[in-house]
């Protein structure tokens, strides 16, 4: 089964990291994408860029809305994600918890959905 494991940050714990702390995020993702490749786990994996950049879309009454930053008003923000391959949960969050962001914020397991065919 396929599961998202979604990585959340905030702007704050971000500044409170050191230049060392976040070089070591890095070469932390680095070691777990190559160890998730090299297990047969990793599907795909990215980093989002800033939600500064990010757009909210809408359809009301058939007229596209935009509005700039992510639609939910938090603190936290999803900053990139994984998704994997595993025989079960228990396998998907020992995967999540090596992600080294959720030793600063925290990271969330989702088992993704299975789209079921159309059919007349």
């Amino acid at each position: 089964m396929k599961y998202m494991l979604l990585i959340y940050s905030n702007p704050e714990s971000w500044a409170g990291l050191s230049h060392d702390q976040r070089m070591g995020l890095g070469r932390g993702h680095g070691a777990l994408n190559d160890s998730l490749i090299a297990s047969g786990h990793h599907v795909a994996s990215a980093g989002l860029a800033d939600p500064i950049n990010t757009k909210t879309v809408r359809i009301r009454d058939g007229v596209v809305a935009t509005t700039d930053g992510p639609y939910i008003e938090s603190k936290e923000h999803l900053a990139g994600f994984y998704v994997v391959e595993c025989a079960n949960m228990d396998e998907a969050v020992a995967i999540c918890a090596q992600i080294p962001d959720a030793a600063y914020n925290f990271c969330e397991v989702r088992p993704l959905g299975e789209i079921p065919a159309l059919s007349d």
